[in-house]
C-alpha cells in the first residue's frame, strides 16, 4: 500500500518508528493522527495533562462557487435551508480538524484541548470564500 507514496513499506515504518512524521506522505500522517483526541474542554475526564506543548492552529479557505452563492441568495429571499452551504461548512470543519490533528502529531501530542473554531467570510469582486481557523493547545495526556 505504501509503495504508492514513493517509499516502500519498510522505509515508511522506519520513519514512523523514529517519529519522523514530517517526512511521511500526508495520507499516512492522517491515518496515524486520526486517534488524536480533540476537545473543546480544557480538561479531559479521566486524564491529566502531562505536558502542554504549544498552541496550534489550522487554517483553511474554501471557495463558495457562483451557483452556490446564487442559490443561497434565493434561499435568503424565500427562506429554508441551503444544503449546499451546509455541506461546505461541514466539509471545511472536517478538513480543518484533520489538519489540526496533523499539527498535533508533528509536535508529538496525543490530544488537543480547548479547541476553538472560527468561521469568517472573505468576499469581494463577485467572489466569496469561507475562511476557517481551528486552534487549540497541543498536549500529551495520560490516564489518571
Amino acid at each position: 500500500m505504501f509503495g504508492l507514496f514513493g517509499k516502500n513499506e519498510k522505509e515508511i515504518q522506519e520513519l514512523i518508528d523514529a517519529k519522523q512524521y514530517d517526512e511521511l506522505p500526508t495520507e499516512v500522517i492522517d491515518e496515524i493522527a486520526k486517534d488524536i483526541v480533540l476537545t473543546t474542554e480544557t480538561v479531559l475526564s479521566g486524564y491529566h495533562v502531562a505536558e502542554r506543548l504549544e498552541i496550534i492552529t489550522a487554517e483553511c479557505v474554501f471557495g463558495m462557487n457562483v451557483f452556490r452563492d446564487m442559490f443561497a441568495g434565493i434561499r435568503d429571499i424565500f427562506g429554508g435551508r441551503s444544503s449546499s452551504s451546509q455541506k461546505v461548512l461541514r466539509d471545511s470543519r472536517r478538513v480543518c480538524l484533520t489538519e489540526l490533528r496533523r499539527e498535533a502529531l508533528l509536535l508529538g501530542a496525543n490530544a488537543v484541548i480547548a479547541v476553538d473554531l472560527s468561521y469568517n467570510e472573505i468576499s469581494g469582486d463577485g467572489k466569496s470564500m469561507l475562511f476557517l481557523v481551528a486552534s487549540g493547545t497541543a498536549c500529551r495526556v495520560e490516564q489518571s
